[in-house]
């Protein structure tokens, strides 16, 4: 398999291509990186010249997308789509549509159906959305993923941090959002469960949190 990774050099792509590259059951997958600033990344195309390719380019231009997704399986996008426009999963969805490729990964955030509850829920709508997600980039690149007819997953991730800790509960597209924070290592996690087994999560929306944060009102760091 060939995964391509956009917005490659952040802090959950860092964890996912490590693990990647260095986890015998993921030997037979290989990385296209795609970042401005590719030489950002050479210490990681020097350690595995023959796993990692390295693209500069830029995920709102579209062309530089689609020329990415040659001959690559699976796309994962690892930042949120805040372009007005929704540029970057406008050019994901046209990427993978040229090259075929069915399987698409694209980061989220928690709150896009206002599916947060309690005072966590008001201070993250109002902290995220202005106190209304309906019409934000977020919202609208999620539903291009479902009308796009493309095996996607939207994975909406809570306020993260850098704890050493793989934790997590998953809810679905119409649940209650469980939890307010949780490790970038565990959102790291769940990719690596899709590129593992594809089916996981197919044409849905995950919500991913310590469950042990649940109830809690503010983020936890």
């Amino acid at each position: 398999m060939k995964l391509l990774i956009l917005a490659a050099n952040g802090q959950i792509a860092h964890i996912i291509e490590e693990r990647i590259l260095t986890e015998d059951k993921f030997k037979d997958v290989d990385l296209v990186l795609l970042l401005r600033r590719a030489n950002r990344l050479q210490s990681l195309k020097d350690r595995y010249p023959d796993r990692v390719t390295l693209v500069d380019g830029d995920l709102n231009n579209k062309q530089d997308v689609v020329d990415a997704a040659k001959s690559c399986d699976m796309i994962f996008s690892a930042v949120v789509d805040h372009d007005d426009a929704n540029r970057p999963t406008k050019n994901i969805i046209a990427a993978a549509e040229a090259n075929k490729i069915s399987r698409v990964i694209e980061t989220s955030l928690l709150g896009i159906y206002d599916e947060v509850p309690g005072k966590f829920g008001k201070w993250n709508r109002d902290f995220c959305f202005g106190g209304n997600p309906e019409g934000s980039s977020p919202v609208k690149a999620d539903q291009l993923l479902e009308d796009s007819g493309l095996d996607y997953t939207t994975l909406r991730l809570p306020w993260l941090n850098d704890r050493p800790e793989v934790k997590y509960s998953i809810t679905h597209r119409h649940d209650k959002y469980v939890g307010v924070s949780g490790s970038r290592r565990s959102m790291a996690d769940v990719v690596l469960k899709i590129v593992a087994d594809p089916t996981f999560g197919n044409r849905d929306s995950l919500g991913i949190a310590n469950p042990d944060t649940d109830g809690l009102t503010r983020p936890v760091y």
